[in-house]
């Protein structure tokens, strides 16, 4: 299998995932509407993501399109992580989350900062 075929693959495999989700019953059989905010901001942010992460476009090379894929899925993170910040209780996973965004912000700054050398 070619690097863009492979690509290719794995742009489609990730456009299905939230359709499998859906039809599989993920997240414990919750439906993304719910009455509780903070489920429903998490849910958003999951969302936000996948959707994100599925527009990325092959690029053929494997390197570029993983890192075009992480940007999004690290933004999801730090996404999910405000909602923890918001909504949390326990100081503990609230310091997680805050480790988190720190670390994520970094990471999408070094990522960006390698595309625009790479992604040619």
């Amino acid at each position: 299998m070619t690097r863009k075929t492979c690509a290719a693959a794995l742009f489609l495999a990730l456009l299905a995932m939230p359709a499998f989700a859906q039809d599989h019953g993920a997240h414990g059989g919750h439906a993304a509407a719910t009455d509780d905010p903070a489920f429903a901001a998490q849910m958003k942010a999951h969302e936000d993501m996948t959707r994100d992460m599925g527009g990325v476009q092959p690029s053929g090379n494997p390197d570029v399109d993983f890192v075009r894929m992480m940007i999004p899925h690290h933004e999801g993170a730090i996404a999910m992580a405000e909602v923890e910040l918001k909504y949390g209780k326990d100081e503990s996973r609230k310091e997680l989350a805050r480790q988190i965004i720190a670390t994520q912000k970094k990471e999408i700054a070094e990522m960006k900062d390698w595309l625009a050398k790479n992604d040619k």
